[in-house]
């Protein structure tokens, strides 16, 4: 199954907005007036990485926003560092570009550390939370190592294989959501010449103190306001179970999901469990 396929009945746009000066790919679905979703992606990551759940949340009534994150994708790659704040500002300015004053988040891995600190520091733009397998609350020097070192070899060798790889990594089991085209696409963006000049701003975090300078703290997670959910894979290469269940500890009132048999990418590696699982969730907790 592609892309294409995956996406096939569902009416969608690709397109690029202007959020504060940064131009970003934005893949968009669902009803205008429905209550917007928006899906970021994890560290070197992209749009793609929720191909498998727009249309099921497009089909329930929602306007689901997958974007491309400031330095990643296709999206403009300024050159300074992306630490957590700017991430935040740029999903800040996203959300004002799109008119949304108030939005559902879901973010995996890098992306559910951006969501869960605009909930910490604008919680009136935030109308529910889901965490996916995120990053954020720890700095573990070897998982970092791994990041940076396998992202860097994928994107300064021009071998597909590197990149195949790279997004192996990410899975349980890769035969079966590792697709040759996830691997042509992610390849295609990681060997764009702003990408490759910018690559050492999107690591920045992979280094040990900016990333302890931008790690979530008790109290700010204990300001997140919004309904959180937060799903977690016993297979995650990049966190054992219970940083995920001390996350959804330190977050008033939140939930925990644990997939098994799962990696890096629960909404990606068991998207027909995930798609129900958030459905539930998006609708007991409208946007009033």
């Amino acid at each position: 199954m592609t892309i294409w396929t995956t996406l096939a009945g569902t009416e969608f746009s690709l397109t690029s907005v202007d959020a504060d000066g940064i131009m970003t790919r934005s893949l968009q679905c669902g009803p205008a007036d429905g209550e917007p979703v928006v899906f970021l992606h994890g560290t070197s990551g992209h749009l793609e990485a929720f191909v498998r759940n727009l249309r099921a949340h497009a089909d329930a009534g929602y306007r689901c926003h997958a974007i491309d994150m400031v330095g990643h994708g296709y999206t403009d790659k300024p050159g300074y560092r992306y630490e957590i704040p700017t991430y935040r500002d740029h999903l800040v300015a996203y959300l004002d570009a799109i008119g949304a004053p108030r939005a559902h988040l879901v973010g995996e891995s890098l992306g559910g550390w951006v969501a869960a600190r605009l909930a910490a520091d604008a919680p009136q733009r935030v109308g529910s939370l889901q965490l996916l397998c995120p990053g954020g609350t720890k700095a573990d020097p070897a998982v970092m190592a791994r990041i940076r070192n396998s992202t860097t070899e994928a994107v300064l060798t021009d071998d597909i294989a590197l990149t195949r790889k790279r997004l192996e990594l990410l899975m349980f089991d890769p035969a079966a959501d590792v697709s040759d085209e996830l691997v042509e696409v992610r390849h295609a963006i990681y060997h764009q010449p702003d990408f490759v000049k910018g690559l050492p701003h999107l690591l920045c975090l992979q280094e040990p103190q900016i990333r302890e300078r931008n790690l979530l703290t008790p109290e700010q997670l204990g300001r997140v306001q919004a309904p959180t959910l937060v799903v977690w894979s016993t297979q995650n290469p990049f966190g054992a179970v219970p940083e995920g269940a001390a996350l959804a500890a330190a977050i008033p009132g939140a939930r925990l999901k644990i997939f098994k048999e799962c990696g890096h990418w629960p909404q990606h590696e068991r998207a027909e469990a995930y798609n129900a699982l958030s459905l539930a969730f998006l609708q007991e907790f409208a946007i009033a």
